[in-house]
């Protein structure tokens, strides 16, 4: 089963909780990969396998349910499941069923009935966002094979980005930047890319970085810094062509993190459960504090939620509330 659970702030305690089936064998387990979307007084959940629910947040109470992959035809194997994280863009809810005629769907919020559906290719194992590039706002994001834009609007696919090298899974979320585009693979590194005036990108980067290449983690940033960690944590200078400020080697920074990030600070969960909160305007590594939240944690992969001064950090078997004050 999936097990979705809304729990008070304050204490811990469970508000309501939404179950759905979730029979079936994936890499990983089957749990749900995608974050939960908070929009208008409703809670978004989908699972793994492509069941989506809105449900009321306050009770608990489900308001409609369908399965993206059934209803709109996805065919192909999915190894890792359905991955994206839903989202809200022009009133609309964005998802990615990748079906050969919707690959990417709008739906109403309040009814789950398709607004506008984009035929298109399988879907890739990330999540998508909206942003405003040549005054179009567009969801950018993978597909199985390339990066794209789409009209919020019309669902009209407005570019089409195939990288050099093929390949990548197409995890890492795409992230905007002011008038730019940062994208980062395992195969192809990291790239900042430009838009012409009519929302289109230009396919020739203003910038790359190939040593950073992360396969699952997404990077943040922070002022105009962009931190990230495959293997090592670096950090780039976003308005110097991605100049290598700095990198540090650490055994935190080994495996798979995640990451959130303020103007001044960013903070990193290592997949062993340790919370390592660094200065983000220091010329250089500059750690703040380090707290290891969880004992014998093998596998920390869900990012944090902030809630005020507190950070919520879900381990394997525990959900650990931290004061940052």
């Amino acid at each position: 089963m999936d097990v979705f659970r809304c729990l008070k702030a304050a204490d811990g305690q469970e508000a309501w909780s939404h179950r759905t089936p979730a029979a079936g064998n994936l890499d990983y387990g089957n749990s749900p990969r995608a974050t939960p979307l908070l929009h208008d007084g409703l809670a978004f959940l989908q699972g793994a396998f492509g069941d989506l629910a809105c449900i009321d947040l306050a009770t608990g109470k489900s308001k409609w349910a369908i399965n993206v992959r059934d209803e709109f035809d996805a065919k192909d194997e999915r190894k890792w499941g359905v991955c994206d994280s839903p989202l809200i863009a022009d009133g609309k809810l964005i998802v990615a069923p990748g079906a050969k005629d919707a690959s990417l769907v709008a739906l109403d919020p309040k009814t789950g009935k398709p607004v506008w559906k984009a035929p298109g290719k399988p879907a890739g194992y990330g999540s998508f966002i909206a942003a405003t590039f040549g005054g179009v706002l567009q969801i950018i994001g993978h597909d199985a094979e390339t990066l794209g834009g789409w009209d919020a609007k019309s669902g009209k696919r407005l570019w089409t980005l195939k990288p050099d090298r093929g390949g990548d899974f197409n995890v890492p979320t795409p992230i905007a930047y002011g008038d730019k585009l940062v994208v980062t693979t395992e195969n192809n590194g990291t790239r900042l890319y430009s838009f012409k005036a009519d929302g289109t990108i230009n396919a020739k980067p203003v910038a790359t970085h190939k040593k950073f290449a992360p396969d699952t983690h997404t990077p943040v940033i922070a002022g105009d810094k962009l931190f990230g960690v495959w293997n090592r944590l670096y950090c780039l200078d976003l308005k110097n062509g991605l100049k290598e400020l700095y990198d540090e080697s650490n055994a935190a920074f080994n495996g798979y993190c995640a990451a959130v990030a303020t103007d001044t600070r960013v903070l990193i969960v290592s997949k062993a459960g340790e919370l390592i909160l660094l200065d983000a305007t220091a010329k250089e590594y500059t750690e703040v504090s380090r707290l290891a939240v969880f004992k014998d944690e093998k596998g920390v992969y869900a990012h944090p939620a902030l809630v005020g001064t507190r950070a919520y950090v879900r381990g394997t078997a525990s959900l650990v509330c931290v004061e940052l004050a």
